[in-house]
C-alpha cells in the first residue's frame, strides 16, 4: 500500500491564527493514499521540542496491576507484543470543552498506537465516524497488519502538540503533531513481510464532534 503523505513537520507548532488556513487543506489532504499498517505518513524522523502551549493529558494504562507472568513485552522479530497496556480515557476527555477535546485527541492516538501493537480495535472503532475516509483506511491497514498471523514491530505513536481551534460550532478542529516510530512487518512464519516504513513526524488536521456525551472523529488528514 502507498504511504499517506510526504509532508514533514520539522519544528514544534506555535499557537497561531494560521491554524485555520492549514485546517482548510484537510478536505484535499485526506482524499489520496492508503496508509500501510497504520503508518501515518511518508517522512523521515525529525527531532522536535514540543511547545508548552498545549499540554496533552496522557492516556493512562489499565489500573489493574499485571502479575509477574504478565509483563509487557514489545513486539520483535521473534513474535508479537505481549501484555500491552490498554490506554484508559482520562475523565477530562469526556468533557465538551477545549481542554476536553485536547485530552480526547491524546487518548484517540494512544488507542491508535495500541491498535498498531495488538491489532485490537475494539476501543478505537467507537471513536470514529464511518464518514471519516482516512479513519476507515487506518482500520483497513490495522486489519491487514494482523491478518493470517502477521504482526508489526514498532510504529508507536506520540502526539506532543495539539492545537484546538475552538469555535461555537458543532464540529471542532485541531492541528496535531503526530510522531510515529519506524514500522517493520512480519509474516506468521517469521519472515519479513515487506520493506520497513520509515519513522515520521507530521502535522495532521483532525475534526471531531461531541455526540451523546462523547467525542467522535469525523475527518482527518495531513496538512501539507
Amino acid at each position: 500500500m502507498p504511504r499517506l503523505s510526504s509532508a514533514t513537520f520539522p519544528v514544534a507548532l506555535p499557537r497561531t491564527a494560521a491554524l485555520a488556513v492549514g485546517l482548510a487543506l484537510l478536505l484535499t489532504g485526506c482524499q489520496g493514499g492508503s496508509p500501510p499498517g497504520l503508518q501515518t505518513s511518508e517522512s523521515g524522523s525529525t527531532t522536535v521540542s514540543p511547545t508548552s502551549s498545549s499540554a496533552v493529558p496522557a492516556a493512562s494504562a489499565t489500573s489493574s496491576a499485571p502479575s509477574p507472568s504478565a509483563v509487557y513485552k514489545p513486539a520483535d522479530a521473534k513474535g508479537k507484543a505481549q501484555n500491552v497496556p490498554v490506554p484508559v480515557m482520562p475523565e477530562l476527555a469526556k468533557e465538551n470543552s477545549k481542554a476536553g477535546l485536547e485530552a480526547f485527541i491524546g487518548y484517540w492516538y494512544a488507542q491508535l498506537s495500541y491498535v498498531g501493537e495488538t491489532g485490537d480495535m475494539s476501543s478505537w472503532l467507537p471513536l470514529i465516524s464511518q464518514d471519516c475516509r482516512l479513519c476507515l483506511r487506518l482500520q483497513e491497514s490495522g486489519e491487514d497488519g494482523y491478518i493470517d498471523g502477521r504482526w508489526l514491530v514498532g510504529g508507536k505513536i506520540s502526539v506532543p502538540v495539539v492545537e484546538v481551534l475552538w469555535r461555537a460550532d458543532s464540529v471542532q478542529s485541531a492541528k496535531v503533531q503526530v510522531i510515529q516510530q519506524q514500522i517493520d512487518y512480519y509474516n506468521a512464519d517469521g519472515s519479513v513481510g515487506r520493506s520497513s516504513s520509515e519513522a515520521s513526524n507530521d502535522a495532521f488536521a483532525l475534526f471531531a464532534t461531541y455526540v451523546d456525551g462523547s467525542w467522535i472523529v469525523v475527518d482527518l488528514g495531513v496538512i501539507s
